[in-house]
């Protein structure tokens, strides 16, 4: 492995990563099938990802066709690596086992371990038969979406794909690793002003963002469009708060601390509310909401915008906020939703969305076409990592439980083969253009 370390820090030449050997395992972090039971009986924020996530050697898989095999540089954390180290709502394993049952590629993927990971930035060491696209020593980003696209169902939008899985959640060999297998039409070019943890941290919250405000198929957010966003300075709601920005539209930032509200606020987003200040409670107690605090956040958004009531809810807390999501949204206005992190089971008055027109749209990863659409944006500048730290490979489960608490701002990154924070850049004088923009999230 330390070969193809230094041969990528060294900026080897593409015949030479095509003449390196494959090692036989790879380091990697992991769950163990049997200890799904480890956390049975604990409530969720006391479970904690240390325990369950492991780094240790692997075997390396062979290539299979249309796939790929990188060298992993760097990854980070999502909420996704969140819920299968503490095994919820579901233990990831049966994901992997009916995926082995579809075909004998997907078996490889059936193991008594699940290597996560749904992001990752690196370097093309092998490509499968059928791939032409992509060759030995091309640096890549890998986008989360894996599909099979023998259906029909998919051509027009690979999210609609009947076979469609989430890279490192539903399939094995993800990208906290040194190594990683991804579908070739997973890669997509690395941004080059970008450090190898920088451009892994964008790839799955960046394209989500993007599906679920900018295109027609989530909110189609358009310019004057009043937009709520839920944790508007994190791993998700940040890339949210840029696209309102950018696109013209007008954001309302939820947060839950001053220096969030900051973040925001540098981010080029005027109008922000600190939901802990201003004491925000949803829920009476576990099973009863408020509605008078519904109506509370509604005036105090109509203060703020001068009058407007919001177009477009970028909504992914869940159960705690969903019920006050669809009630100050206007007549005819869009909630869309995805994730969940406070819970599944959404409760709202259903009188508020029937009587005023409203609609609810699903919203999940991104189409090929949109995470390319959304990684381009990033090449060019006009939307900007959000990483605020990084850990090593070995530390990954502390990554995990920062990012479970809600200890972190923006994304958190993972070094799998980089030696250090930094390296990747090739193109400095674009990388000189936004270093203030880039840098943001790390001096917060």
């Amino acid at each position: 492995m330390d070969d193809i370390r230094d041969a990528i820090v060294n900026g080897a030449e593409a015949e030479q990563f095509a003449a390196l050997p494959i090692p036989e395992s790879y380091r990697a972090v992991t769950l163990h099938k049997d200890e799904q039971e480890m956390f049975a009986g604990v409530p969720s924020k006391e479970k904690d990802p240390r325990k369950s996530l492991h780094v240790e050697q692997v075997p390396t898989p062979e290539l299979a066709p249309g796939e790929a095999l990188i060298a992993v540089m760097a990854s980070s954390i999502n909420y996704n690596t969140v819920w299968s180290s503490i095994f919820e709502p579901v233990s990831t394993f049966g994901f992997l086992e009916r995926y082995g049952r579809t075909h004998a590629d997907a078996k490889r993927h059936d193991l008594p371990y699940h290597v996560l990971g749904s992001d990752a930035a690196g370097v093309v060491l092998r490509v499968g038969p059928g791939v032409n696209a992509w060759k030995p020593g091309d640096q890549v980003v890998a986008h989360c979406l894996s599909v099979e696209l023998e259906s029909p169902m998919g051509h027009n939008d690979t999210m609609m794909d009947p076979e469609q899985r989430i890279w490192g959640f539903e399939t094995n060999f993800g990208g906290l690793a040194e190594l990683a297998v991804v579908k070739s039409n997973q890669l997509l070019p690395k941004p080059k002003h970008l450090t190898w943890e920088e451009a892994a941290s964008p790839g799955l919250v960046n394209s989500t963002a993007y599906r679920q405000l900018v295109s027609r198929n989530g909110g189609a957010m358009k310019q004057g469009d009043v937009v709520l966003i839920w944790g508007a300075s994190g791993g998700l709601g940040s890339y949210a708060t840029q696209y309102a920005v950018n696109g013209g539209a007008i954001p309302v930032c939820v947060v839950s601390s001053p220096e969030k509200a900051d973040l925001c606020r540098a981010m080029g987003a005027e109008l922000v509310i600190d939901r802990n200040e201003e004491g925000y409670r949803f829920w009476k107690d576990e099973h009863t909401q408020d509605p008078k605090e519904w109506q509370r956040l509604g005036k105090r958004i109509r203060e703020l915008t001068g009058g407007d009531d919001i177009d477009i809810v970028f909504e992914h807390p869940g159960r705690e906020t969903f019920g006050a999501s669809v009630y100050v949204t206007r007549k005819g206005g869009t909630i869309v939703t995805c994730a969940s992190t406070s819970g599944f089971m959404h409760e709202y008055d259903n009188r508020y969305l029937w009587m005023n027109l409203k609609r609810i749209v699903g919203s999940h990863f991104a189409n090929y076409r949109e995470a390319f659409e959304a990684n381009r944006l990033i090449s060019r500048g006009m939307i900007h990592p959000t990483l605020s730290k990084t850990f090593p490979l070995h530390q990954a489960g502390q990554a995990a439980l920062e990012v479970h608490l809600n200890k972190h701002q923006g994304k958190v990154g993972v070094l799998a083969l980089a030696p250090q924070e930094g390296l990747g850049v090739s193109d400095p004088e674009m990388r000189a253009r936004h270093e203030k923009d880039i840098n943001r999230f790390r001096d917060a």
